[in-house]
C-alpha cells in the first residue's frame, strides 16, 4: 500500500450511538488548550474531521472520537468529538465510548472493580467511573461538566406550529429542549426521519432568535442541538436529540439528558440525590444522578451524572491513497439531506 496518510480506529458503540475512536495516527492538533484544539479544527483546518467522517469512509450515522495528549495534568487523555457539521466539544456518549476503549484496549490500565478515568475536553474535565469485570467495561459513569439553565419557557415562533416553548440550557453544549406533543408527534422509531428534519429546521430557527454565551467560554455561543423530550413517569424521560444535517442520536444523549436534569432542578422537580432515567428512540438507557449545586460564571447550576454502557465491535485502518479523487470526502443529498450535497 502507498497510503500518504494512515489512521487506526476502533469501532464503538453507546446504546446504538457510533463513536469511533481514532487511536493512532494523529500526533496532536496545535492549540494550548482541548478548546484551543477544537477550534483549530473548526477554523483552521477541517481535513481532519471531513476524512474521517464524510463518505466514502465514513457516514452520516456516527461520530469520531479524536484521542489526543491531555493538556491537563490530571488528565489521563483529551478528546473531542468529529461529526458530520463540525467538532464538538462534548458528548455523553462518546466518552463512554471513549472510555471503554481507553480500558479494554488497556491505554490506560484498568483496574477491577472500578477504574477512574479523567478525560480532557472543550468543555472541561470529565470524570468518568467504569465498573470493570474480567477485562470488560460493565459500564460508565460520567461526573459531567456542570449544567445549567440558560432560559426557560422561551417563547418561539415557528411556521409549521405557530409559537412553541423551549427550554434553553447548557449540558456540555448548548441544548434547546422542546416538550414533544408541542409538535404533535411521538418519540417513536417510524417518527425518526420527521423529527430529525423538524429538530435541525427548529434548531436554525431558535438560534435565529435567541443569542446565548457561556459565561466561561467565549466560543460557544450558539445553541448546538435540539432534543425533544416527554415525561414517561416521575423518574423516566423519553429523549431524541437531533443533530445535523439530519438525524437522531441513537443513545439517550448523555449532554441533553444533562440539560434536562438542570431545567427539572430549576423547576424544583428535583434536587441533590434524586435520579432519573433517559430512554432513547430505540429503547436505550442512561441513567442521570444530580450529585449536587454549584455555580458557573454566577450562573445556578448542577452536577450531573451520566451511567450507560458501550461495546466495541471493530478495529480497522484507514487510509488515503495519494492518487484518490475523493479524498476530502463527499455529501450526497440522498443521505445527508439538500443543502449539505456538496464535496468535503
Amino acid at each position: 500500500m502507498r497510503w500518504k496518510k494512515t489512521l487506526q480506529l476502533v469501532g464503538v458503540h453507546c446504546e446504538g450511538e457510533i463513536g469511533k475512536v481514532i487511536t493512532g495516527g494523529v500526533i496532536d492538533v496545535p492549540g494550548e488548550s482541548m478548546l484551543d484544539k477544537m477550534n483549530y479544527i473548526n477554523e483552521v483546518d477541517d481535513s481532519l474531521r471531513k476524512l474521517v467522517v464524510l463518505e466514502p469512509r465514513g457516514c452520516l450515522q456516527m461520530s469520531v472520537n479524536l484521542l489526543l495528549p491531555p493538556t491537563r495534568p490530571e488528565a489521563h487523555a483529551g478528546f473531542m468529538v468529529l461529526q458530520s457539521d463540525k467538532a464538538h466539544p462534548m458528548s455523553g456518549s462518546n466518552s463512554i465510548c471513549v472510555v471503554t476503549a481507553l480500558l479494554e484496549l488497556g491505554i490506560v490500565p484498568m483496574q477491577e472493580p472500578e477504574t477512574t478515568v479523567v478525560l480532557d475536553t472543550p468543555a472541561g474535565l470529565v470524570t468518568a467511573r467504569a465498573t470493570c469485570r474480567d477485562g470488560r467495561c460493565l459500564g460508565v459513569s460520567l461526573d459531567m461538566v456542570p449544567a445549567f439553565v440558560e432560559k426557560l419557557d422561551v417563547p418561539v415562533q415557528t411556521v409549521e406550529f405557530g409559537e412553541i416553548t423551549v427550554d434553553i440550557a447548557f449540558g456540555g453544549v448548548y441544548y434547546a429542549l422542546v416538550d414533544v406533543d408541542q409538535v404533535g408527534f411521538d418519540i417513536a422509531p417510524e417518527n425518526a426521519r420527521k423529527l430529525a428534519d423538524l429538530g435541525v429546521k427548529l434548531r436554525d430557527v431558535v438560534n435565529a432568535q435567541i443569542s446565548v454565551q457561556h459565561p466561561l467560554y467565549a466560543q460557544i455561543n450558539q445553541i448546538a442541538y435540539v432534543m425533544f423530550r416527554k415525561r414517561v413517569d416521575d423518574e423516566v424521560y423519553q429523549t431524541c436529540t437531533t443533530l445535523p444535517p439530519g438525524r437522531i442520536d441513537r443513545s439517550p444523549c448523555g449532554t441533553g439528558s444533562s440539560a434536562n436534569l438542570a431545567t427539572l432542578a430549576a423547576r424544583n422537580k428535583i434536587d441533590v440525590g434524586g435520579r432519573l432515567t433517559s430512554r432513547s428512540t430505540i429503547g436505550g438507557e442512561f441513567r442521570i444522578e444530580m450529585l449536587g449545586r454549584t455555580e458557573v460564571g454566577g450562573k445556578p447550576a448542577v452536577l450531573p451524572r451520566v451511567t450507560g454502557r458501550a461495546w466495541i465491535y471493530s478495529v480497522e485502518q484507514l487510509g488515503v491513497d495519494p492518487d484518490d479523487p475523493q479524498a476530502a470526502g463527499f455529501m450526497l443529498s440522498d443521505t445527508w439531506g439538500e443543502g449539505f450535497s456538496k464535496a468535503g
